[in-house]
């Protein structure tokens, strides 16, 4: 972790969080943590798989601990991504907001916390529990491609920052045309994904025959 001063005064940490079911996880995901981390200098980034999501559901979630172990894997050789397993811990759905609260009771009270998610994702916010006080607790940072059209994401964006003053950080970035889900389609129809997902991942996946009938 790096120390920076200014000063000398240690700069307060800036940290992002990338949640998700990676299932698996995949180039993509590595991609936007690497491109969020070095566009808003971030100190690192904490990718949390989740166990449940009470937002997704997917008919065939692997194990909790297979999808925390891939990645583990995925990071390992990145020394600026972090994985917590708080989330693959809980018996029931995992609520953002309260994830979020557990980080910040875990690190230093001078930390700053950059919630990283896509367009969909902040366009089904207000349906999500806590959305209000998330909003209070994190900057989010909304990661979209070039050639989106923004104008329901704009407003949707100055809505929360007129009613709960929420920071909202827009990013325009390349995006891999990569899913879990093309990935899961692929290894059942007996396809490669290699470049897909990491070495190791993929070593991981064929070793335990995860995704394959």
């Amino acid at each position: 972790m790096k120390q920076e001063q200014n000063n000398g005064l240690q700069q307060k940490k800036r940290f992002g969080i990338l949640g998700g079911s990676f299932n698996p996880i995949h180039n993509g995901h590595l991609f936007i943590a690497q491109r969020v981390l070095e566009d808003l200098e971030l100190d690192q980034v904490i990718f949390i798989p989740n166990r449940v999501s009470p937002h997704k559901k997917e008919a065939q979630m692997t194990a909790p601990y297979h999808r925390g172990i891939m990645t583990e894997i995925a990071t390992l050789d990145n020394p600026c991504f972090h994985v917590s397993p708080m989330e693959l811990y809980r018996s029931g759905p995992s609520y953002s907001v309260e994830t979020v609260q557990q980080l910040m009771m875990e690190n230093p009270q001078d930390t700053d916390f950059f919630f990283i998610a896509g367009t969909d994702v902040l366009m089904d916010l207000d349906t999500w529990r806590g959305y209000g006080e998330l909003l209070s607790l994190v900057t989010f940072v909304i990661v979209s491609r070039a050639g989106f059209n923004s104008e329901g994401l704009d407003k949707k964006i100055q809505y929360f920052v007129d009613h709960f003053q929420g920071k909202i950080i827009k990013l325009t970035i390349p995006l891999l045309e990569i899913s879990s889900t093309d990935i899961r389609n692929r290894l059942k129809s007996g396809k490669g994904i290699s470049y897909w997902v990491p070495s190791g991942v993929e070593a991981y996946i064929r070793k335990h025959g995860l995704y394959q009938e």
